[in-house]
């Protein structure tokens, strides 16, 4: 449908804790809730290694990032983790300027983040 951002999930199990979730195209104000959703389903099914893999996402907006920031705080609740990879700068710089890089685990790779993940 022609005006509708382009936007997929992709998703790996990794193992019965650990899953990484890998959003393609824009994450904004109409696909967000999309991501959102998936993210706490995979909190109430035990997941409580989260990867988001952001290596094919083309734009992210602040509804993206409160999307990210809610699984976060699930996560915690849980003693979970949630590792963003952000191999690029386009992607990096949302968290950068709204001053979250101290708030949020962001890594190069997606090897980078499940090491990351492991390690808890």
């Amino acid at each position: 449908m022609p005006g509708l951002p382009d936007f997929r999930l992709s998703e790996s199990p990794v193992d019965e804790r650990t899953h990484v979730v890998e959003p393609r195209g824009e994450v904004d104000v109409l696909t967000a809730p999309q991501l959102g959703r998936r993210l706490l389903s995979l909190t109430d099914e035990g997941k409580t290694k989260l990867v988001v893999d952001l290596s094919l996402v083309t734009f992210i907006d602040s509804t993206g990032i409160g999307v990210l920031l809610n699984a976060l705080r699930q996560l915690t609740r849980r003693e979970g983790r949630l590792v963003l990879v952000c191999p690029s700068e386009r992607t990096l710089k949302p968290f950068q300027i709204t001053g979250l890089m101290n708030h949020l685990r962001i890594v190069g790779s997606r090897e980078e983040a499940l090491g990351a993940v492991a390690a808890v």
